[in-house]
């Protein structure tokens, strides 16, 4: 049987043409989504990553009809954007219940079976945002950065089970994904620049790279024999992680405070 791929987020963005890429290499691949959708000559299945019994229901689905899952592309994700102090508690929750909690669970559900066979590749899709926090989006950032921390850690836990373990931090991408942010405006008379970082931050997302760009580098991580831990998305963002890197954080963190206000 050809190699079998697992995919989250399937419908739509990236994990779709993620799903796409890996069928012209004749991959088998299944597409978990909500809505069980993709692109034509996947396998969709439906079901939610923010729930544990979920993800292990597909996962064991899978398996079931092929005996492998080869790579497991952790994609599923949404964003919600405003100032920390006026951020519901519910809408935190979600966020990190889906970016953060959604990428355990599955990878929790598969790593058993690539045990066993000994073999196996995760990769987690995380952000530059989870290096650099951006204002008003301090619980999206803080998701991504917690995202690479458990992919970092699983990176060491799993080597002697021959599991290969990155993460992916994209920039800005074009994607159905600025459409659906929840926005918290409670607070906008009270901090006045919210609306005016939010709409430099979505203006940067539709200007971004495609969908098909940002899977290039899914791809390149997930088919390494040798993955590196991250791998950036951009050119432009391999420098601004770079200066990250070699500048101090008062610089850093000034800079990003004049690009969102």
């Amino acid at each position: 049987m050809s190699r079998v791929a697992l995919v989250t987020g399937a419908s739509s963005g990236i994990g779709f043409a993620v799903c796409e890429q890996l069928l012209k290499k004749d991959w088998t691949v299944y597409g978990l989504s909500r809505r069980g959708t993709g692109p034509e000559g996947i396998r969709g299945l439906i079901a939610d990553v923010s729930d544990e019994a979920s993800c292990r229901q597909a996962v064991n689905k899978v398996m079931e009809e092929t005996e492998q899952i080869d790579l497991l592309v952790n994609n599923a994700g949404f964003g919600i954007s405003g100032p920390i102090e006026f951020t519901e508690e519910k809408d935190a929750h979600d966020q990190m219940r889906v970016n953060f909690f959604g990428q355990f669970f599955m990878a929790k559900a598969v790593l058993p079976f690539m045990r066993e066979k000994k073999s196996g590749h995760i990769v987690f899709v995380s952000s530059v945002a989870g290096e650099m926090a951006i204002p008003y989006q301090a619980f999206y950032s803080a998701g991504k950065a917690a995202v690479n921390s458990l992919a970092l850690a699983l990176r060491n836990e799993v080597k002697d089970f021959g599991i290969k373990i990155s993460a992916v931090m994209p920039g800005d991408a074009r994607t159905g994904f600025t459409d659906v942010r929840r926005k918290e405006a409670s607070g906008d008379k009270v901090y006045v620049k919210n609306v005016s970082a939010v709409a430099a931050m979505e203006k940067d997302e539709r200007n971004g790279m495609t969908p098909a760009q940002v899977a290039g580098v899914i791809l390149k991580a997930g088919l390494s024999k040798n993955p590196a831990p991250f791998y950036i998305a951009g050119g432009k963002y391999k420098v601004f992680h770079l200066l990250f890197k070699l500048f101090p954080a008062r610089f850093v963190y000034w800079v990003i405070g004049l690009m969102y206000s």
